[in-house]
């Protein structure tokens, strides 16, 4: 397979029967033709004379030279594709609308030319002013519609030139003429409509760096991104962009990662700090290790998501599609009627309804219904990711909209994953502290690191412990100066008994939702440390918000004890909690939560693979982790949940505004028709609920790309 770029994609109806022309040609079954990214897929054996044949007939054109889709270095090979025919490209897009913007301009002034003097003019002149403008706006229409009828194939041509035929042929010039301007003028509009998208999303691509300057042997050579290997060392300069993921080794600067997080901030790097590919160093000069090629850098694949999901079509675009089918036929079976009952069945004049009738296919046109969807998707979907949130398909936008239940992991989604020494309770303090950090000090153990941070605050001076022994399911026995201790659970201290007081201390703790690490020698407990993952800033606000914007029920499913899932739960204020869950359960209860509703569950993306995958829609967050990007439907690339609420809202307006399209859309068309039973029906108000239809639906559409400005304070 190959891919194109296509340029003059004007018509979304259009689009729809070019692929099904291309999907005639020899080799040709597999093709596709998005009209929301510009782009064509094709076998490599089908005739690109044919294809640019079918394609020309509609103003449209291929982009050379051709891609490997989504091949691990075809981004890179679109880039510089591109560059090295933009401008041509450019210069081609440019011209066809400069000319369509000519014959317009020259048909609307010889249609008031002939319209302003029409009365000193003769009748045979008059009509050849008309004409010549009709030809000028609507010629290609015309001869498209007129290969369709002779196919007997109706699409939005075929009526228009049925209507256009029939009007001069009743001698209705003055009409046709201004049909035929306004026609084009409403392609016109779509077409600048739909480009408008595509160039806000293609702006949002073109974040990737193009070359690097890789140090070797001390030399600073500028090289292609797609040479970059695994190793490789760069430089890059104040204003720069990082060319790939990686890890800086020496400089320190700020970095700009909002081409790949959506975060406005400026985030201060130095030796041993990550970098994103994409990301603009601002002013220190920094020698970055890359530790990926650019392919499978984070930014590549935002880019490679964000490419495929223009093109997947949703449930509402496939019925929108399927409905223009029928609706069509319909039409023009109405359009019949109108001609031939009235005269038949009430004695009404010919010539009256005929022009009646030429009207309602005027109102048939479809462009309206169709493009009710796709704008508003494409303007989603790149405002998302403007604010470093991947949505990996228009359906899986939908879906955010009409979530209404979301499942949240606890640890490391609601909380940081970094559990910390909330409470400690000493009963030997010359020991305790220093025991526990001989043993814990060379542990790699989240609890452990916890530990080691408290006992780090005390400034003490510790040795290694000796003969280290790990205790399955109870912790560690160790030696230290000379006298054995453990250190771990309840279970770690089961030679001793344990006085009240250190019971009820225990007790204490735990009911205060605290994981227990003790300390003891062979006689004596000599302190405990009551361990907490401390809870994200932000959570208890998101919740807040989710619930306030519509989102019923908030769940936390966790793998914790009762007490600490009870205790974050109300610290965040989600509306139910359970716990002790393996993954199996969690991936149960979530398809449960499905049943009532549309359902979502948010995770890291790493333990939490079986949950997300069950749930209707997979949200992932972790700034760009591999496993988040490839196991949910929805990635944030921030290391939080604040821009979930905004994901939401999109999603939700992206919605409103489609429902909203088609409303218009069918009820101009619905008003318009209902004229003609009284017969007051013109075929400029036909055209006009048609053309105003279409640019109202545009214009909405578009108004999703728009950013509102945030509060002061």
């Amino acid at each position: 397979m190959k891919e194109y770029r296509v340029e003059g994609l004007s018509c979304a109806n259009c689009t729809l029967e070019m692929e099904k022309e291309i999907r005639s040609l020899k080799h040709g079954d597999t093709a596709t033709l998005s009209y929301n990214s510009g782009k064509l897929r094709l076998d490599d054996n089908v005739s690109l004379e044919d294809v640019q044949r079918i394609l020309r007939k509609d103003g449209a054109f291929l982009a050379n030279p051709p891609v490997r889709p989504h091949s691990h270095d075809g981004h890179v090979q679109e880039e510089h594709s591109h560059e090295g025919h933009s401008h041509e490209d450019h210069e081609h897009r440019h011209g066809t609308t400069r000319r369509i913007v000519g014959l317009l301009a020259a048909s609307t002034v010889l249609y008031l030319v002939a319209l302003l003097a029409g009365e000193e003019l003769a009748k045979s002149t008059e009509i050849v002013l008309y004409a010549i403008a009709a030809i000028l706006s609507g010629h290609t229409t015309f001869l498209k519609g007129l290969k369709n009828l002779f196919r007997l194939k109706f699409n939005i041509d075929t009526l228009m030139t049925i209507a256009l035929v029939g009007a001069a042929s009743i001698g209705d010039w003055k009409e046709a003429t201004l049909v035929a301007i306004l026609f084009g003028l409403n392609e016109l509009l779509e077409g600048m409509g739909m480009e408008k998208a595509r160039k806000s999303m293609e702006t949002l691509l073109q974040v990737a760096p193009k070359e690097a300057i890789k140090l070797e042997d001390g030399k600073e050579i500028v090289v292609p991104i797609d040479r970059l290997r695994a190793g490789d060392l760069v430089v890059v300069k104040p204003g720069g962009k990082i060319p790939s993921d990686g890890t800086v080794v020496h400089g320190r600067s700020s970095v700009n990662e909002a081409a790949v997080t959506g975060e406005p901030l400026p985030v201060d790097k130095a030796a041993g700090e990550p970098v994103f590919g994409g990301s603009v160093n601002n002013e220190g000069v920094l020698q970055v290790r890359i530790e990926k090629a650019y392919r499978d850098s984070s930014l590549a694949k935002i880019v490679h998501l964000v490419q495929e999901a223009q093109e997947t079509k949703t449930p509402t675009e496939l019925f929108i599609n399927k409905f223009a089918k029928y609706y069509t036929p319909f039409i023009i079976l109405v359009a019949v009627l109108v001609i031939v009952l009235p005269p038949l069945l009430l004695g009404g004049d010919w010539n009256h309804w005929l022009y009646e009738g030429l009207a309602v296919l005027i109102v048939g046109c479809p462009c309206a219904l169709i493009l009710s969807s796709p704008i508003a998707l494409v303007s989603g979907i790149t405002r998302n990711a403007r604010n470093g949130i991947l949505i990996k398909g228009g359906v899986f936008l939908e879906l955010l909209g009409k979530l209404d239940t979301l499942a949240f992991d606890k640890t490391g989604t609601l909380t940081k994953g970094e559990p910390h020494v909330e409470k400690t309770v000493v009963y030997d303090k010359e020991r305790f502290f220093e025991v526990a950090g001989a043993i814990e000090r060379n542990s790699s153990h989240p609890l452990a690191q916890a530990v080691m941070k408290e006992v780090e605050r005390q400034g003490l001076e510790i040795a290694d412990a000796d003969e280290i022994r790990t205790i399955t399911g109870r912790g560690i026995s160790a030696t230290y100066r000379g006298k054995t201790y453990w250190l771990g659970n309840e279970k770690s201290l089961e030679h001793l008994t344990l006085p009240d007081r250190v019971q009820a201390d225990i007790q204490s703790l735990k009911e205060q939702g605290l994981t227990l690490v003790l300390v003891g020698d062979a006689d004596r407990v000599l302190g405990m440390f009551g361990i907490a993952d401390q809870v994200r800033e932000e959570s208890r606000a998101v919740v807040a918000e989710l619930h306030r914007i519509g989102i019923r029920r908030t769940v936390m499913l966790t793998g914790d004890h009762a007490k600490s899932a009870e205790k974050v739960a109300k610290a965040v204020g989600v509306s139910e909690y359970a716990a002790n869950l393996l993954p199996e359960d969690k991936a149960a209860r979530v398809q449960a939560l499905a049943s009532d509703g549309v359902a979502g569950m948010i995770g890291d993306g790493i333990n939490d693979a079986p949950a997300l995958a069950s749930a209707q829609i997979g949200i992932a967050m972790g700034k760009g982790t591999d496993s988040a990007i490839e196991t949910a439907d929805v990635v944030l690339m921030q290391n939080h949940l604040g821009k979930l609420p905004e994901a939401i809202r999109i999603g939700r307006q992206v919605n409103r505004v489609i429902r909203f399209n088609l409303g218009v859309a069918l009820g101009l068309k619905l008003l318009a028709l209902l004229l003609t039973i009284p017969g007051w029906l013109t075929l400029w108000m036909a055209i006009l609920s048609d053309m105003g239809a279409t640019v109202f639906v545009t214009l909405v559409s578009l108004t999703i790309l728009i950013q509102p400005k945030k509060k002061a304070g």
